[in-house]
Order: structure tokens, then C-alpha cells, then sequence
């Protein structure tokens, strides 16, 4: 018989990248950390710690203005393969308590806790021995939403942190939800979020009181009507399982271009790290690489280059799109619009990883 509600739990690691580097040098775990690019460029912040979150550190924050907050901050580099090889410990431990998961990233994903819990007393239970998971095989602390939605799981892993638990049962998802920016919500941007204030509305509970007509003068079409849903808990999303894939692909419009080298490679390592998220789900490798450029006047081309072997392995698929990047630049330099990567070829259990030097 099917179950009549779903639970989900939406399950975030704790400042991740900062946390392993704490992990393996516990000197800086009561100094502010900032994991990211040069401050004295124009780097970007990927993860701060929470001592660096007191002086209003935050991601994607410029690693100038990070140091301007905090004189004091120490900066450390990303170590892309680290915070893989971290992950996938994370995930097999998560495994061995709820068997399925969805991950989204190396740092997040959802949990069919229905699976194991038969109600949402039994399932703070599950939640509370997948953080004790975690904890026993990487160290690591992690942060849970349990809710019918993913939506509502989502918003509600953030509200505890770090190391907390936020369960929202049944009936309680709108209220839950209510009373938080509409910023909050995902899948309102900063554009909806801009229209929505013009009109007045600055909750989500305030979204989800929108009428049809106004919505449909805020945010028209069926994306009003989505977040409208969302806002109100309602998201019929399950888990999603893998699936064969011809490709996967990442890309990222800016809202202004930028013309930055550095910040544009860090997109792409990021693009990358998430790519290979997908592979590994799928126990796949890709054999070709590409990066996607688009100009401010919308000419847009790619560079490919095609391996051997296969990989899944961020590093590498993160070298290649920035070089292929500096290639095309070098040819027709430039600000950007949009920078993109895709991977193809893909191929089934042949893996080519990079060792750390």
C-alpha cells in the first residue's frame, strides 16, 4: 500500500569545505576560516566557518571584502579532490541508514526516510542516527530537514544550524514556511524577489495568500503558480533516481559580465565539482569536455577537448574547462555573460582520477 504522506528529510553538511580543512588542521577551528580565491584579487568566498560567519562573512562574498570585515581572517584554497573523496564518505555512511538518498551536491541532498520511519516520531529517531553516522565515520556535523515536501525539507534544514534537527509534520508546512523572507523560498531569485517587494509582498506566507490575478500581474505563467504552490507546502517532488544520461551540463548567466580570470574559473571548478556529483551517482565517466562562453552581444562559442579514458573526477574535468576557457580567451578576449561546462562520451565504470601532488 502507498504510504499516505511522504517524509523527506533534506540533509546539509556544516560549513563543509571549512569543516574538513578544520577536520585536518584543528589549529583553525577557532579562528575565522574563509575557504576561496585571493583577497587581494578578486577572489571569491566558496565557505566560511562559523567564527568567520560572526563578522558577516558569507559565500560568494568577495574575498577583499571578507578580509576588510575580519583583518584577522586566515584563507586556505580550495582542495577539490579532498572534499570529494570527504564526500562520498559522508554519503556511504548516510547510506547505511536510509538507503536511498538524491544527492544534490557534495555538501547536500534528500533522504526517503519514509523508507525506514514509519511516522514522524520514528523519524527524528532516523535523523538523529544519521547525524551520528556521519559524525562516527567522517567527524563531520550535518543539519536536517524533515518535512512531507522537499521544499519544506529544504528550508527547514537551515533553520538549526549547525548540527540541528527541524522537523515540520503534517499540516503544519504553510505556517512553517510562512513567516520567512520570500527570498528563502527556492526558486524565488532575485528578480521575483524584486517584483514581489515592488508589490508589497516580502514573506512567503505573503506569497502564498496570492490571489490568481494578482500572482499572474506579479509572476506571470506557470512559474508564479510553482512558487505560489511551494510557499503554501505543497511540492509533489519525490527522490529522483538516475538515470542514463548522453550528457551533463552546467552553466551560470551573471548578472553582470565579468571579465575576472580568476572568479571565472572558480565558477567553473564549481560547475565541475557539481558534474561530477552527477557521474558518481550513476557510476559514469566522460571522455569529452566542454566549456560553453557567451559574449555581452550574445556570440557564444565552445571548446572541446576528448580523452582517452574516462573520468568522474572534479579536478580534472575543473582543469580542463578553465583551460579550455583561456583558450577561447586567448582567441577572442573579453567580459562574459554566461560560462558553461558539459560533459559527453559517457561511459560506465572506467574512472581516470587525479592523485593529489
Amino acid at each position: 500500500m502507498e504510504r499516505p504522506v511522504a517524509i523527506i528529510a533534506h540533509l546539509d553538511l556544516d560549513a563543509f569545505f571549512a569543516a574538513v580543512e578544520e577536520l585536518q588542521n584543528p589549529e583553525l577551528r577557532r579562528k575565522p576560516l574563509v575557504v576561496g580565491g585571493d583577497p587581494h584579487g578578486r577572489g571569491v568566498v566558496a565557505t566560511a566557518n562559523y567564527v568567520a560567519r560572526r563578522f558577516g562573512i558569507h559565500s560568494a562574498m568577495s574575498c577583499a571584502e571578507a578580509l576588510r570585515r575580519c583583518p584577522e581572517v586566515v584563507f586556505v584554497r580550495p582542495r577539490h579532490g579532498e572534499y570529494s573523496a570527504m564526500s562520498r564518505r559522508v554519503w556511504d555512511a548516510v547510506r547505511e541508514v536510509v538507503p536511498t538518498v538524491e544527492r544534490t551536491g557534495l555538501d547536500e541532498g534528500y533522504l526517503d526516510v519514509g523508507e525506514v520511519a514509519r511516522d514522524f516520531r520514528e523519524a527524528r529517531g532516523i535523523a538523529g542516527a544519521v547525524q551520528a553516522a556521519v559524525r562516527g565515520a567522517t567527524g563531520l556535523t550535518c543539519s536536517l530537514g524533515v518535512a512531507t515536501a522537499k521544499v519544506v525539507a529544504k528550508v527547514a534544514s537551515d533553520r538549526r544550524k549547525p548540527g540541528g534537527i527541524v522537523l515540520v509534520p503534517p499540516g503544519r508546512e504553510a505556517a512553517f514556511l510562512a513567516p520567512f523572507p520570500v527570498r528563502t523560498l527556492p526558486g524565488v531569485g532575485p528578480r521575483a524577489e524584486e517584483r514581489l517587494g515592488a508589490y508589497g509582498v516580502t514573506t512567503i506566507g505573503g506569497l502564498a495568500a496570492l490571489s490568481d490575478e494578482k500572482l499572474a500581474a506579479i509572476l506571470p505563467g506557470s512559474v508564479g503558480v510553482l512558487v505560489r504552490d511551494r510557499a503554501r507546502g505543497m511540492d509533489t517532488r519525490r527522490l529522483e533516481r538516475a538515470v542514463a544520461n548522453v550528457s551533463v551540463s552546467q552553466e551560470e548567466t551573471f548578472a553582470r559580465d565579468v571579465a575576472d580570470r580568476e572568479r571565472l574559473h572558480e565558477e567553473l571548478r564549481r560547475m565541475a565539482e557539481r558534474i561530477s556529483e552527477r557521474l558518481r551517482r550513476t557510476s559514469e565517466s566522460a571522455r569529452t569536455v566542454t566549456t560553453k562562453l557567451r559574449y555581452p552581444d550574445f556570440a557564444t562559442r565552445s571548446r572541446s577537448v576528448t580523452l582517452p579514458v574516462g573520468t568522474d573526477d572534479a579536478e580534472a574535468i575543473g582543469d580542463l574547462a578553465c583551460h579550455l576557457l583561456d583558450r577561447a580567451l586567448t582567441e577572442r578576449p573579453g567580459a562574459l555573460r554566461l560560462v558553461g561546462v558539459t560533459v559527453s562520451n559517457l561511459e560506465s565504470g572506467v574512472q581516470l582520477r587525479l592523485e593529489s601532488a
